[in-house]
Parts: C-alpha cells; structure tokens; sequence
C-alpha cells in the first residue's frame, strides 16, 4: 500500500512538473515572438504572427493593439437588429479603420442573440439566457469595462453602448472559471477583446479548423491573452464568423483567414450582425 501510494504521488509530482514546464514554454514563446508589426496610425498598431508548436498545435494569431489613451472616443459598436452582413461589409459602411466581429447572433433571421445596445438604443434583447453569455463590453466616450454580467440591466443606464457575449475569460488580471463543456474544451477559430493593465484594448483573432490553423479552445485562449498583458477579458463569437479586418491591408481587408470556405485565404467571411470597430 505504501509503495502505491508513492507511486501515486510521483505519477502526479511528474504530470504537474510537465504541465508547468509547457506552459512555461508557451508563455516564453508568445512574449518572445518576433511579431510582424504594421502601425496603422498613433496609438494603433496590428500584429500578425504564426506558431508551429503553440499548446502543442500549429497557430496563426493577429491582433490589433489600441492606445485608449488616443483613441477611445473613436471606438464604436455597430448592430443590425435582423440582417446579416460580413464584418468587411460593415467596417467600410461605418467608416472603420480596425474591426472585429462581435456577438453571437441569429444565423438564420439576423440579429444578435444576447443583449447589444448601440448609442443608448436597444438593438436586440437577450433571447435567452445561458452560462456563455456571461460578459460585458460597456464603452462610453469617458471609459470601457469588460466585466462580468451579474444582472439583467447590463449597466445599459450608465453606458450608451453594450455588448453581452461570453463567457468571461480574465477578471482583475486572473483567469476566471470555465465551465466544461464542448464549447469551451475543442479548438476553434476564436475571437476575443481583451483590456491591458497599461490602458490598451486588444482586438483578438486565431484562426482554425486548418491544417495551418488548429484554433484555440478557451483555456488557451484565456492564457495567451493574459501572456499579451490582459487584466479583463471575454471571449466573443468565434467559428467562421471570426474576424479582423484592417482597412487597406488586404484587397477585402479582412487580414486573418476566416474558416467559412474551408479555404486558408481571406475569402471565407461569414456574415454577422454585430462588430465593434475603431474609425
């Protein structure tokens, strides 16, 4: 009994020390990234950058970094309240320098899912509530919070815009509990927004479902933005409706390699109803 019991802990001494030493190595390999930088204007700067061997899978990550001291008053949200639009189609509709998609939304009729306020006016009302949509992105012309969503008012009286997506990935610089199920355990193609503790936002984009791309499930994704600096974080819609899109860089200017085509181009954009973007 004894020498089971030993063996037991040395099995568990040894899984733990394995783990910590990979994460360890993943951190180091993301903090370290030679990433290709492109300044977009003051204060706003894209990063594109592939990993071979990130969470043991092959990664293909950009992301879009916001001085909010420059440009907080040029941060918007846009809805359809039952349309359906590629996150390209919208970002030149409203003016946009940086877009990203938002909220998870109707596939069928149109319209977001989860509760999304644009300019003080309700969009679209929380259909139905689930343990997903969890989060908050609440942006005003003074502030913008990432929080989680304890009631159903939304702090939709306090700020003239809010988004209500999920779940909740960092609260106050540590991950913040996920639940285990489908959704958050497989990779996928994932979108995220993500606030530093040095007053930037971050616009985030893995692709997926690609030989080239695997994706990130959401305990990756949560450790990979906190690596980036994140102290509030939340995860928004994901699959073929991720993402980036940067006016002028690519003839569409969607810049990562959405999934929807099957194809690792910039071709495969899923029509959405939301975005959050920078004019």
């Amino acid at each position: 009994m004894y020498r089971l019991r030993t063996n037991i802990l040395i099995g568990i001494f040894l899984f733990v020390t394995a783990a910590f030493a990979q994460e360890n190595r993943d951190s180091l390999l993301v903090v370290t990234k030679d990433w290709k930088i492109t300044k977009l204007k003051k204060g706003v700067v894209w990063k594109q950058g592939h990993f071979q061997n990130l969470f043991d899978s092959e990664q293909e990550i950009n992301y879009v970094e916001i001085d909010l001291k420059k440009n907080l008053k040029k941060l918007y949200l846009a809805a359809e309240p039952s349309e359906l639009k590629p996150t390209s189609q919208l970002a030149l509709e409203h003016r946009a320098l940086v877009a990203v998609n938002g909220g998870f939304f109707d596939m069928k009729n149109g319209g977001a899912t989860d509760f999304i306020q644009v300019d003080n006016k309700v969009v679209n009302r929380t259909r139905k509530k689930s343990d997903r949509g969890n989060a908050l992105f609440l942006l005003s012309r003074k502030e913008i919070k990432i929080k989680a969503s304890t009631d159903t008012l939304y702090g939709a009286e306090r700020y003239p815009n809010v988004l209500l997506s999920g779940p909740l990935l960092v609260a106050d610089g540590n991950p913040y509990p996920l639940t285990k199920n489908a959704f958050n355990d497989n990779r996928h193609p994932r979108t995220a927004i993500a606030l530093t503790g040095d007053g930037k936002l971050l616009l985030f984009v893995v692709d997926g479902r690609n030989k080239s791309a695997h994706g990130m499930n959401l305990y990756e994704l949560s450790s990979i933005l906190q690596w980036l600096g994140a102290k509030d974080a939340m995860n928004l819609d994901g699959g073929g409706s991720s993402t980036l899109y940067v006016k002028g860089a690519a003839e569409n200017g969607v810049v990562n390699h959405p999934s929807d085509n099957k194809l690792f181009d910039h071709e495969g954009e899923r029509a959405v109803s939301n975005i959050i973007y920078l004019k």
